[in-house]
This record gives C-alpha cells, sequence and structure tokens, in this order.
C-alpha cells in the first residue's frame, strides 16, 4: 500500500511540534502485546527504559523477556484479568532489564481491541525512581506556590494570568479565579502601571530578569493606606526553548517602605533644623532675623510664612502673659514660597495689628502651644485671617491647612511663627509641629537677644548722640559739616565724638576725640571730656594747654585711653594752630592741588600722663577744607592701615561743592556693614568774611 505524505491542518508558518511535554520528561515507553503475550508493537521509549531493540523485543515473549522466573505467575494473572475483564491496571512491578538488574517500573495496563475484533494488551511504563522524582518536584513546586508567603502571579505571553498564589490574593485583594484571563492592570494597584508592563514586555523578549523593582499604590482590601511592593519579573521557557510566559514574585515591603520614609523625613527634618541653626540669628537685628526665620520655613514647612512679635515683647516691657483679650503684633516677615494672593491678606512687615483673643495666633501666645489646624474649613478663616477681605483671599488661594507655633525665649512668649499651605497637598501634622517648633525656638532666642541688643544699643545711641554738639553750620570764616556714625557689627555704641566751640575774637575749636572702649561707659566717659573741653576751650588757652589738662583728667579715669585732636581757627590772621595727643592725622584740602595729611608730631594718646602735647599752626586760604576723624572711618580689620589712608585721599581728591555731600561720600566710600567701630567726622571750609 502507497502511503500518502502526511498533510498538516495547521496554518501556514505554525511551529513543528517539539518534544517538550512532560511524557519526554518521564521518557514514558509504550508496549504492546496480543493475546498470546508476544510483543507485537515497541517503541524507541522502551528500548531506552528496558535495554532491548525492537528487533529482540518484537516476536517475544514479554514474560520471558522481562520478567523474572519467580514473577511470572503473577504477571499471567495480571495479563489475563486486563485481556478477559477490560479492566487496567495501574501499579509498579519489577522488570528485568537486559543487563539482568531488576528495575522497578511504573505500569499503566489496559486492554486494546481493533477494527476487526482482535483484543490486545497495552502497557505504558516509565521508571518509578524517575516518575517519584518528577512527583516529588511538583508536590514541592506545588507548596512552594500556594504556602509562599511572597505573592507569586504566572502571566501568558500577553500579561493575562494563568496562576496566582494565594499570597497574592491577600496582597492586592482579588481572589484567585478573578485573576485568571485578566491583565495585571485589572488587579495590581499600581500608580505606575505603564513602567511595570514596559518592563514586563522587556523581560519577555530579552529574557533578562529584573529585580526588586520598587512600586506604590493602594490595594483594593486596603485603600486608605498607601503600600509599598518590591517586584520581580522572570521569563519562563520550557526545555525546548519556547517563550511561555512570564513569572511576578510580589513582596509586601510597606513596612519597609514607611520605615525608610520616616528615617528620610528624620534626615530632612535635622537637615531644616542644621539649616536653621546657621541661617538664622546670623545679625543682632530683629527684623532680619524674623526675615531669616520666615526663609528657612518657606517651602520647607509652609507656602505662605508670617512672623508677628508682641509688640510688648518687642519694646522689651511684657511682664507677663495674659490669657484671654486682644494682643497688638508687629509684623515683622512674610514669605510666600510662590506667588499667591494670600500675601495680600497678610499684614505687611513693620505694621501693627490688633488681634482680638479668639484669633488663632492670639491663642497660641496665650497659651505659649501650637495651634494646629489640619484641614481649614469656611469656618475657620475668620479665625485665621486678619479681616473679611483677608478671609475672601485666603480662600482664593486655596488655604487648607494652617499652624501657629510659639516664639519663646527664656519662659517668655515673643510672638507667633504663622503658617500656611496652599500649593503642598499634605496638611500640617505632629512632625511638623516638632518642626516647626524646633525651628521656632531658635529663632526665638534669637530675637530676644536681637530685641535685648536693640534696647542697649539704643539706650547707649541716645546717651551718645545727647552729648554731641547741635551746633550751627557756619562760624566765622568757617563752614562746617560733621557725621556721628555708630557701629554696625557690635553690641554697643562706642566713645567717639566731635565738638565745634565758638571762642573769643571770632575763633573757632574744632575738636575730634575716641575713648578706647564702648558701651554706655565709654559715652559716658566721652561726654565728661567733652564738657572738661569746653571749659578749658573757655579759659582761651592754648591747644597744647588743653590737651595737657585733658590729659590729668583723663588719668584720674578708670584706665581709659583717649586720642585727642584739637585745633583753633583764627579768621584774622587765616591759621590753624593744631595739637595732638595720639590721634590719626586731619587730611587739608587745598583747591588744585592733592590732598595731604598735616605733618603733626607724635605725640601720646591722653591718659598716659606727664606727656607734653606740641602744637603745629598752618596758614588756610578761602577754600581750604580740613578733615577731622576718628579711625572707625579708616581702620578695617581686612587692611593696611596704609592703604586705607590712601583710600581717604582718594576721596578727598574731588570734593563736592557741599560739604554735606562731602560728608555722605566718604561714609559711603570708606564704611562697611561690618565695621565694628563708631565714627565721628568733621569737616571746615574756610569761607570768605566780611
Amino acid at each position: 500500500m502507497e502511503v500518502e505524505p502526511f498533510q498538516s491542518d495547521e496554518e501556514p508558518g505554525a511551529e513543528d511540534p517539539r518534544p517538550t511535554g512532560l511524557l519526554d520528561l518521564l521518557s514514558v515507553a509504550a508496549v504492546v502485546l496480543d493475546t498470546t503475550g508476544r510483543i507485537v508493537f515497541w517503541t524507541p521509549q522502551a528500548e531506552d527504559l528496558f535495554g532491548y531493540s525492537a528487533e529482540e523485543a518484537l516476536g517475544s515473549e514479554a514474560g520471558r523477556l522481562l520478567v523474572s522466573p519467580g514473577r511470572i505467575k503473577s504477571a499471567v494473572r495480571l495479563f489475563s484479568e486486563v485481556l478477559a475483564t477490560g479492566q487496567g491496571w495501574a501499579g509498579a512491578f519489577p522488570v528485568r532489564h537486559k543487563d539482568g538488574s531488576s528495575r522497578l517500573t511504573e505500569f499503566r495496563t489496559m486492554r486494546l481491541l481493533d477494527d476487526e475484533g482482535e483484543v490486545y494488551a497495552l502497557g505504558i511504563a516509565a521508571d518509578r525512581g524517575l516518575l517519584q522524582r518528577v512527583e516529588t518536584d511538583l508536590a514541592l513546586c506545588e507548596r512552594l506556590i500556594y504556602q509562599s508567603p511572597i505573592g507569586l502571579a504566572l502571566l501568558d505571553p500577553d500579561l493575562n494570568y494563568l496562576l496566582v498564589n494565594p499570597a497574592l490574593e491577600r496582597i492586592d485583594g482579588v481572589p484567585a479565579a478573578e485573576h485568571v484571563g485578566r491583565s495585571l492592570r485589572e488587579t495590581l494597584p499600581l500608580t505606575d502601571m505603564e513602567t511595570v508592563e514596559s518592563a514586563l514586555r522587556q523581560v519577555l523578549t530579552t529574557g533578562t530578569p529584573l529585580l526588586d523593582q520598587y512600586h506604590v499604590g493602594r490595594p483594593r482590601n486596603d485603600p486608605g493606606q498607601q503600600h509599598a511592593w518590591s517586584l520581580s519579573f522572570y521569563r519562563l521557557e520550557d526545555s525546548g526553548g519556547r517563550v511561555l510566559g512570564a513569572a511576578v514574585s510580589v513582596v509586601d515591603v510597606t513596612e519597609r517602605h514607611q520605615a525608610a520614609a520616616e528615617a528620610d523625613r528624620a534626615r530632612r527634618r535635622l537637615a531644616v533644623i542644621a539649616d536653621a541653626s546657621a541661617r538664622i540669628g546670623t545679625t543682632l537685628e530683629v527684623e532680619r532675623t524674623a526675615r531669616e526665620l520666615a526663609e528657612v520655613a518657606a517651602p520647607v514647612l509652609a507656602d505662605v510664612v508670617a512672623v508677628d512679635v508682641l509688640d510688648s515683647a518687642l519694646a522689651c516691657r511684657r511682664t507677663s502673659s495674659p490669657d484671654h483679650g486682644p494682643e497688638l503684633f508687629r509684623a515683622l516677615a512674610l514669605k510666600a514660597a510662590h506667588q499667591t494672593v494670600a500675601t495680600r491678606a497678610a499684614d505687611p512687615p513693620g505694621d501693627l495689628a490688633a488681634y482680638a483673643g479668639d484669633r488663632l495666633v492670639t491663642l497660641c501666645v496665650h497659651t505659649g502651644r501650637p495651634v494646629l489646624v489640619p484641614h481649614v474649613q469656611a469656618a475657620d478663616l475668620p479665625r485665621i485671617a486678619r479681616d473679611a477681605d483677608g478671609e475672601a483671599l485666603l480662600a482664593e488661594a486655596g488655604v487648607h491647612s494652617y499652624l501657629a507655633v510659639p516664639l519663646i525665649a527664656h519662659g517668655e512668649v515673643l510672638g507667633a511663627l504663622d503658617l500656611k499651605r496652599t500649593h503642598n497637598p499634605l496638611p500640617f501634622d505632629e512632625d511638623d509641629v516638632v518642626l516647626a517648633a524646633e525651628i521656632a525656638g531658635r529663632a526665638g532666642v534669637a530675637i530676644d537677644n536681637a530685641r535685648w541688643f536693640q534696647s542697649v544699643r539704643n539706650t547707649a545711641l541716645t546717651l551718645q548722640r545727647s552729648l554731641l554738639p547741635d551746633h550751627s553750620l557756619r562760624h566765622t570764616g568757617l563752614e562746617v559739616a560733621s557725621r556721628y556714625e555708630p557701629a554696625q557689627a557690635t553690641s554697643e555704641v562706642g566713645g567717639d565724638w566731635y565738638d565745634v566751640i565758638p571762642l573769643a575774637d571770632d575763633r573757632t575749636a574744632l575738636v575730634v576725640g575716641d575713648v578706647m572702649g564702648n558701651g554706655i561707659d565709654a559715652a559716658a566717659t566721652m561726654g565728661r571730656l567733652r564738657t572738661a573741653t569746653c571749659a578749658y576751650a573757655d579759659l582761651d588757652l592754648a591747644p597744647g594747654a588743653v590737651l595737657r589738662h585733658l590729659d590729668r583728667i583723663t588719668c584720674d579715669l578708670e584706665h581709659y585711653i583717649v586720642t585727642c585732636l584739637y585745633a583753633v581757627y583764627d579768621p584774622a590772621t587765616n591759621r590753624c594752630t593744631v595739637a595732638n595727643a595720639g590721634h590719626l592725622p586731619p587730611a587739608l584740602v587745598r583747591p588744585g592741588r592733592p590732598p595731604e595729611f598735616l605733618d603733626l608730631p607724635p605725640a601720646a594718646p591722653l591718659g598716659v600722663g606727664g606727656i607734653p602735647f606740641d602744637a603745629v599752626t598752618v596758614p588756610m586760604e578761602p577754600g581750604d577744607l580740613l578733615v577731622l576723624y576718628t579711625d572707625g572711618l579708616v581702620e578695617t580689620r581686612q587692611h593696611a592701615i596704609d592703604d586705607r589712608l590712601e583710600t581717604l585721599l582718594s576721596l578727598l581728591d574731588e570734593p563736592g561743592p557741599s560739604l554735606e555731600e562731602v560728608c555722605d561720600h566718604l561714609v559711603h566710600g570708606l564704611r562697611h556693614p561690618d565695621d565694628h567701630d563708631d565714627v565721628a567726622l568733621l569737616l571746615a571750609r574756610v569761607v570768605d568774611h566780611p
């Protein structure tokens, strides 16, 4: 009979079948016997299993070939029962291998009928040891999958579920039966599902696993809590390399995620506190300290930050904290992280505002405790805003969370740090309260130091200015101008002074002095010396004699050293007589000539005792300008004194027409905000007189 070639019913391009199944793995053999027990069919797998080739087996009696003599009766009985009853038999039976060994083999036997009614017996056999290993492996795999605490899923190449284990049911809250046939997107509550699907397709394409991919989401069974999972993706292939799909393992790492998030928040809080320690309180200025606090808090803590200090505390007159009633606040700083209309609802820095006792910021300073409104409602706005217009602006800005923290120093409430969130979607929580209180505590101490410094400084400065002269701008033959500039970067004022004293015969005494030291004591000493200078000048003493008398007075003071320059201008002779006690030389500016310093004989400061003070007489013509100053104008910690004196002369090279302009020019050109000494400056220009 001619055999037709095999015609496949598959579509063109379909895969050819390959040995990839479980039967191939087990090398299952098939043997067919006729009713006499002769072998009529023998597969290649049977040759592998029993060792006999087809030529050796076919036509042989199976009992003599495969069964040991002692077991032939049992084999014949089983064979006869299968043929007679048609009931199959399954079990293990020892078979004699060609090499003479006996091997326990797993059998499945059954009766066969052909189209002519002939009866045969079919035996399917596999090595018992191999079968047990496969069964054990399958059971182990099944137990691992179904008892594993790790969520496991098998996906087909289209990324639809084939199988999930109970752990994945618990993770995503979807029963196992509802997974099958559905996609990952329909069950896993991940916020970045596109990324997950892209990663899986990459694994299917390349075969390279992706491990420990971190993802977050809210599962169906716990929608109020954000969870975190570690996902790993593997490609599944059969023994022939055919891609079966992908395996996904899902590990719930929510606790680790929360711990890491908390640790990250703690690191950020420490960073903010460290930043606050470095940036808040860099000066002893209340307003600047408040601005530094606001700049640290926005946007780390809030979108809109205001710093308000009680006016009574700012004036250092607050003795106790009332527990009710209104409070008068002075706004010191306002900072917004983003452009917002909420800033128009706040008090501009420098303004005073009275807030009733029911306002939250007032409640904060009365109790000395933070006031937290995590979720601001419309009913809360009247207690936050300054007025009805402010309520509307805050509502328009989208203020949804509010926090006020007191500024406390040494047990005294100084004011409040006012925080609002508009852009930041998270409400203030207890961690924010702790962080804000920590920053506010540091700022409170800095503001307290600044307010007391300013109070003491203002007292000393008031005394200092009260002791300085209120002189006329014109004296006979002279036009004068003066400046006093307190130190900008020190805690106290100094003892610098100047004076313009009218003398007999239209003469004028010009005095500049510097008491070494600072504070109220130095200012008081300066006042005593200035009074004494005026008294001795009134006696019409020569400049050198005036300095000798002042030297004796200074010796009686407690460890004070004083430098002083005393000059007398006589319009009748157009001469100026100058005596110096350890002071920097005055500058002389003549029209058409470069500025120069007067060459004065060296002399010790006042207070050394017993030192003569020689005088020098200098002719002066109309237009000549004499510049007297204290060392604070030219001395700095960064520059050599000679360089600074040259700078002074260069600034005088083209003096302006107005002495006031010259004063401003010198102060702005030589002074720096960080200078640690005060300055007295006195200018006198010779003018024509009748």
